[in-house]
């Protein structure tokens, strides 16, 4: 059975490297304060703050768990290597919400790197699914949860706009 590929950009990959790194560095080292502190306070039965810190250390090596098999099962996308004749994972795009008449711009990242504050939307959503593959000029109608969205590609570029 092979694994999905997790899809992520060098700095997402960065990222999540990162925060692996400090959860296995400094967040231990200050959970394993916390929970010896509370030991000194005597009684273990009773004691909410030994009872808090071996919570966050739970939830501290799952995330780490998490992360590690994030990262295990990992493909990079390369974005200076991004054919920017197509819509692929990596690129930024600018379409035309012909609905509201205004200019949108997306990032088309893998699933773990989403984050729709920032635009980067998953390749797997129903935007970025729709965008896949098109080229500048296309028209794209999209079933979304809100209803049909037609967008119009104006631009695919690298980094946002203006970098």
């Amino acid at each position: 059975m092979s694994e999905t590929k997790n899809i992520l950009t060098y700095a997402g990959l960065k990222r999540y490297e990162e925060e692996l790194h400090d959860l296995k560095v400094n967040k231990r080292k200050e959970i394993a304060q916390k929970i010896k502190e509370a030991r000194e306070q005597g009684d273990l039965s009773e004691n909410a703050e030994y009872d808090a810190a071996k919570d966050e250390q739970r939830q501290n090596e799952a995330r780490i768990e998490q992360l590690e098999n994030l990262l295990k099962n990992v493909e990079v996308i390369d974005e200076d290597e991004i054919d920017l004749d197509i819509i692929s994972v990596g690129c930024n795009v600018t379409v035309l919400d012909k609905l509201d008449n205004e200019e949108v711009d997306f990032m088309i990242v893998g699933a773990t790197e989403t984050d729709s504050r920032e635009g980067k939307i998953s390749n797997e959503s129903p935007v970025g699914s729709a965008l896949l593959g098109k080229r500048e000029g296309d028209i794209v109608t999209v079933e979304t949860p809100m209803g049909e969205m037609e967008y119009e590609v104006l631009a695919i570029h690298r980094g946002n706009r203006g970098e």
